[in-house]
């Protein structure tokens, strides 16, 4: 009797033992196991192993987040699997824009596997917004740009550029910057060729058809619909200013070469000055000398009394006549002023 209560004992224990390891295990397990997320996983038909979700959770990906993205793709009939989603987030990449990316393009019929997704994501573009706009064309509205006619008159013109998507083009691609440049230049240009701004007025579809023709959304990420415009304003006349300006600069050159031909009139004026003056002092430093050449011809006896009052006389008649022309002369003036 002893013998079989100790053999039941000892069963009891056993069993004990394995219901204690058993409960070990499970908490070990339910630590371990994203619990929840397997589950849910299970019961969405998107089928994780345990096993892979505690790899996730030791390499410390976001389990929740990337099997929730998985189970939408799943849901949405993306082909993609868990390694996809698992490399991209380790990789820095954004795991929920590229499922919705996918499921968006998915959902339109374009074109996009998730190798190219990933890639896209991992250039730091927006794949959900090109996919985005690749369904659904935007809008860019260029900033008012300024050209001139070729009769200087200014036109300052704003278009909006309807652009589509292109994701094959998306790395590498320009941006909006580039279109926004491009349509610029376009417009500067089929303004610049215009003989007039009236031809530009009357005609603003010329200038969409001219940009168009240019093949603006080359190297970019964009395909150009349209390009519609919306504004024209008139504004300075640039060639009468540029006329006005010319003729102020012309007129200063002509002051500036009178105000020459003045400076070197009065430059000769004083050399003409300085030439009397030096011929007077001559004249005066001769005269000076006569005295002295009469007095030398006195004590020589070459002349006598005379032919020096010959010589007065001489000089006497002279200066009667030079003052009597001289009155002739004042009064002739006067009569011509008071005429």
């Amino acid at each position: 009797m002893l013998s079989m209560l100790n053999a039941v004992d000892t069963a009891l224990y056993v069993w004990l033992a394995v219901l204690g390891i058993a409960v070990i295990l499970i908490a070990v397990f339910i630590g371990i196991v994203p619990v929840g997320v397997w589950i849910k996983a299970m019961v969405s038909g998107a089928h994780i192993s345990a096993i892979r979700l505690i790899g996730m959770k030791l390499r410390h990906i976001e389990v929740g987040m990337v099997v929730d993205s998985y189970i939408n793709a799943k849901k949405a009939g993306v082909q993609l699997t868990i390694d996809d989603l698992e490399t991209h987030y380790m990789a820095g990449g954004n795991v929920e824009r590229v499922v919705d990316a996918l499921i968006t393009a998915h959902g339109a019929k374009i074109s996009l596997t998730v190798e190219t997704a990933k890639a896209i994501d991992l250039a730091n573009r927006d794949i959900l917004a090109a996919v985005k706009q690749s369904v659904n064309p935007v809008v860019i509205t260029t900033p008012e740009i300024s050209a001139f006619a070729k009769n200087g008159i200014e036109l300052r013109v704003k278009a909006r550029v309807t652009v589509q998507s292109n994701i094959n083009k998306l790395i590498g691609g320009a941006g909006e910057d580039t279109i926004i440049a491009r349509v610029g230049e376009g417009i500067v240009t089929t303004v610049g060729s215009a003989d007039s701004h009236e031809d530009v007025l009357e005609n603003p579809d010329l200038i969409s058809k001219t940009v168009l023709d240019k093949g603006l959304d080359s190297g970019t990420a964009f395909t150009i619909l349209s390009i519609d415009i919306a504004d024209i304003d008139v504004g300075r006349n640039i060639g009468a200013k540029l006329q006005a300006e010319r003729a102020e600069a012309d007129m200063q050159i002509a002051q500036a070469k009178a105000e020459e031909r003045r400076a070197m009139a009065i430059a000769a004026e004083q050399e003409m000055r300085a030439k009397t003056q030096e011929m007077r002092a001559n004249l005066l430093d001769a005269e000076s000398e006569v005295p002295r050449a009469i007095s030398t011809a006195f004590t020589k006896g070459q002349i006598g009394v005379m032919d020096y009052y010959k010589m007065q006389n001489l000089l006497a008649d002279t200066n009667m006549r030079n003052s009597l022309g001289a009155g002739d002369r004042s009064s002739k003036k006067h009569k011509s002023d008071k005429e």
